[in-house]
């Protein structure tokens, strides 16, 4: 299992070296809003040979601006390319997935992409995270993933227990992708994630000490680390 941490600038990037994956996003303009393409940029130069992520926006429903907005995260230098569903319906969700994932592969074959729903679209009206995972293998993508949509400090155990997030693990696993696992993470929350065994986890505000508009601290990053192993 792989811990990803997501900084918001380049000062916080380097505080978050110790992470397997390095994470650009900007936590201001949502759960998966984009940064500017120089900081992507930077972060890559400082990270060395770990991989970086690019978040590009909670998507509502605009397949071109996605699409759009992937090709120059690739560009940018992001190994993993991010993107939310911000939206319901099937349908629009398979034209979103098939954009972003043909907009990266077919210059960048080797490259990620992440396709996310969230742990609380219930309460928001979006695409059930069950509902993606045969989309996102149909597409050519390659893991499924779940965060939070609305930033109140509610976490994803909030709205899926572990019973649910197994279950996605499990499904997408026997369509042959990776899990990631997000949305106001806790530090007690790591034993449970443990047993759920997703490949990658995605964290902010535990890092920051709880508060994600906070800094990254180096040592909570090593901590989690340490937490995994």
């Amino acid at each position: 299992m792989q811990l990803l941490v997501s900084p918001s600038s380049i000062e916080e990037a380097r505080s978050s070296l110790s992470a397997d994956i390095i994470d650009v996003k900007k936590p201001s303009e949502g759960s998966l809003g984009a940064n500017f393409p120089w900081v992507i940029q930077e972060t890559k130069k400082i990270a060395g040979k770990k991989p970086v992520s690019a978040a590009i926006g909670d998507n509502e429903y605009k397949p071109g601006t996605a699409a759009l907005s992937a090709y120059g995260a690739a560009h940018a230098g992001a190994d993993f390319i991010k993107v939310g569903l911000m939206f319901d319906g099937t349908d629009r969700a398979r034209d979103v997935i098939e954009a972003v994932t043909t907009a990266v592969k077919r210059e960048f074959p080797e490259k990620y992409v992440v396709i996310a729903a969230y742990s609380d679209f219930q309460r928001m009206g979006t695409i059930s995270p069950f509902a993606i995972s045969q989309l996102v293998a149909d597409a050519g993508a390659d893991v499924a993933m779940i965060d939070t949509g609305i930033k109140d400090g509610k976490s994803t155990f909030a709205f899926m227990d572990e019973e649910a997030l197994t279950r996605f693990v499990e499904q997408n696993r026997d369509l042959g992708l990776q899990t990631a696992l997000a949305g106001s993470l806790k530090f007690e929350d790591l034993d449970a994630l443990k047993r759920i065994n997703p490949e990658i986890i995605g964290v902010r505000g535990m890092v920051c000490g709880g508060d994600r508009t906070a800094t990254i601290r180096v040592e909570l990053v090593e901590k989690a680390m340490k937490m995994l192993v």
